[in-house]
């Protein structure tokens, strides 16, 4: 069969019983790990064999050497690209041929044959986000309205899984290390902004300079539950495509959760 264009089309073909014989939490959480490819549809052992072999060996993420296709790709278009215009609508910078653009607070910059520069690692959730940036995003500037994912056009497909591999994940990491969150979202050039919806942490960080993401935590008190959002600003579709929205999102999320593995034990 094509590959699946969400992991909800995966999600519903597993019995939602949440056993957790495959080692994920809930159905939906394995669903998205069977599209990034981190999991394998047969790692669910109440698939009937039909069901594994229409989606056995085609993860949505795409084997590697598609995904340099599909990098190849977009670089391809992007050469087509007048980068210093394009500069102009993307709040990018141009200098010596290049377009850089910052990314977390680092230089992320394209020529026009395509190369790519950064002083960061170059996974491929940073790069496809960002060659589709230069290729989509729009001279529109930020609404400043913040939005949950669910709110923007194309969210509706996505919320569920944004909250179980996204906002879930992040909310562990701020419950178990509360200052160590804080100050890692500091060292990827987070801006503090004023309290929004009277969090404890309000902190906005920019993957793409017209995709920023804010972060509100709200810690546990009075015998309640912590809480953790993640918002974007109401124009993020018209800059980048839901899929990308969601790659940047789940990149940082991947990132955090390495940081509070390597460093979290040491502040305990």
């Amino acid at each position: 069969m094509a590959q699946p264009k969400n992991a909800m089309e995966i999600f519903k073909v597993l019995n939602k019983s949440n056993c957790k014989d495959c080692n994920e939490s809930t159905c939906l959480a394995f669903a998205g790990a069977v599209f990034t490819g981190k999991k394998q549809i047969n790692e669910c052992p109440h698939l009937e064999s039909d069901v594994i072999e229409r989606f056995k060996g085609e993860p949505a993420d795409q084997p590697p050497d598609e995904r340099e296709v599909q990098i190849n790709e977009l670089k391809a278009r992007v050469a087509h690209i007048d980068l210093c215009a394009a500069s102009k609508r993307l709040d990018a910078g141009f200098a010596d041929n290049k377009l850089s653009v910052k990314m977390l607070g680092k230089d992320l910059s394209i020529d026009s044959k395509g190369n790519l520069t950064s002083d960061i690692h170059i996974h491929t959730w940073v790069a496809v986000p960002f060659l589709n940036y230069i290729i989509t995003g729009k001279d529109i500037p930020l609404s400043g309205n913040w939005v949950p994912l669910r709110e923007l056009p194309g969210g509706k497909d996505w919320y569920r899984l944004f909250g179980q591999t996204c906002e879930k994940p992040l909310k562990k990491i701020a419950d178990t290390y509360t200052d160590l969150f804080e100050d890692m979202i500091h060292i990827f050039n987070g801006q503090q902004v004023e309290n929004h919806y009277e969090s404890d942490i309000s902190l906005v960080l920019y993957p793409l300079p017209k995709v920023p993401i804010l972060i509100c935590y709200w810690k546990p008190e009075d015998g309640l539950e912590s809480d953790f959002n993640i918002f974007f600003d109401s124009t993020a579709e018209d800059h980048l495509d839901i899929k990308s929205i969601y790659s940047l999102a789940a990149g940082l999320t991947l990132m955090f959760q390495k940081l509070s593995l390597r460093h979290g034990s040491h502040g305990r």
